[in-house]
C-alpha cells in the first residue's frame, strides 16, 4: 500500500512537472512564473470540482464524519494534490517568490496530505480544506494574470477582487471554522490531526488579515478619488470652470 501510494504521488509530480514544462515552451516569450501560475490555476480548477464532487456527492459528510476511513477517490485525488504541492513548494524555494507564510501553508498541506494516506483516515477532512482552500486559487491566479497584462485597473479588476475576499472571508474563515469546530468534538480524528487543522486555519487567519488590510487601502483609495472627482464636478458645474491653484 505504501509504495502504491509513492508511486501515485511521484506520478502526480511527474505530471505537474511535465505540464510546466509543456507551458514554459508554449509561452516561450513570457516569464516562468508565467506557466507556474497557469499550473497552479489548472491544479486549482480540477480540486475544487475533484474536492466538492467528493464531499458533496461521494461522501461521507465532513462535518459529521471527520477521522472517517479512505475512500480510493479520496486517495486518488490527494495523492494529485501531494504532487502538486510538492512541486509548487520546490518551485518557490528554487525561484524565492514567495515569503514564510505561503511556503508554511504548503508545508503544512503537504504534512497533512502525507498523514491522512498513511493513517487511512481523515481524508474526509482533508478533503474539505483542499475545497476550502483552493476556491480562492483561480481568482488569485486570475488577479496576477491581470496585473501582468495591464487589465488589473479596470471593473475586470473590482470584481475579481470583490469575489476572492468575499470567498476567503466566508468559506476559508466562515465555514472553515465550523470544519474545525466539527473536527475537535469529534472523538474520532488523532489528536496530531486535529492540531493540523490548527495550524491550518491559523494560516488562514494570517492570510486574511493580509487581505483586509489590502481591501482597506484600496476601498480608502477610491472613496477618496471618488470624492475629488465630485467635488471637481460640482465646482465645474457651479463656476463654469475648475478651479486652479
Amino acid at each position: 500500500m505504501a509504495l502504491a501510494l509513492c508511486l501515485q504521488a511521484l506520478c502526480s509530480l511527474g505530471g505537474w512537472l511535465s505540464l510546466y514544462i509543456s507551458f514554459c515552451r508554449l509561452n516561450n516569450h513570457r516569464s516562468y512564473e508565467w506557466s507556474c501560475r497557469l499550473v497552479t490555476f489548472t491544479h486549482g480548477v480540477l480540486s475544487i470540482g475533484l474536492s466538492a464532487y467528493i464531499g458533496f456527492i461521494d461522501g461521507p459528510w465532513p462535518f459529521t464524519h471527520p477521522g472517517s476511513p479512505n475512500t480510493p477517490l479520496q486517495v486518488h485525488v490527494l495523492c494529485l494534490t501531494l504532487g502538486y504541492f510538492i512541486f509548487d513548494l520546490g518551485w518557490c524555494i528554487y525561484f524565492q517568490s514567495e515569503g514564510a507564510l505561503m511556503l508554511a501553508h504548503h508545508t503544512l498541506s503537504i504534512l497533512g496530505i502525507i498523514m491522512a494516506l498513511v493513517l487511512g483516515e481523515s481524508g474526509t477532512e482533508v478533503n474539505a480544506v483542499l475545497f476550502g482552500s483552493e476556491i480562492t486559487n483561480p481568482l488569485l491566479q486570475m488577479r496576477w494574470f491581470l496585473r501582468e497584462t495591464g487589465h488589473y485597473h479596470s471593473f475586470t479588476g473590482d470584481v475579481v477582487d470583490f469575489l476572492f475576499a468575499a470567498l476567503f472571508t466566508g468559506v476559508r474563515i466562515g465555514v472553515g471554522a465550523h470544519l474545525l469546530f466539527c473536527e475537535m468534538v469529534s472523538p474520532k480524528p488523532k489528536w496530531f490531526v486535529k492540531v493540523g487543522g490548527v495550524a491550518m486555519y491559523a494560516v488562514s487567519w494570517c492570510f486574511m488579515f493580509s487581505i483586509w488590510r489590502f481591501a482597506w487601502r484600496k476601498s480608502s483609495k477610491k472613496y477618496h478619488t471618488w470624492r475629488s472627482r465630485r467635488s471637481e464636478e460640482r465646482q465645474l458645474k457651479h463656476n463654469g470652470h475648475l478651479k486652479t491653484h
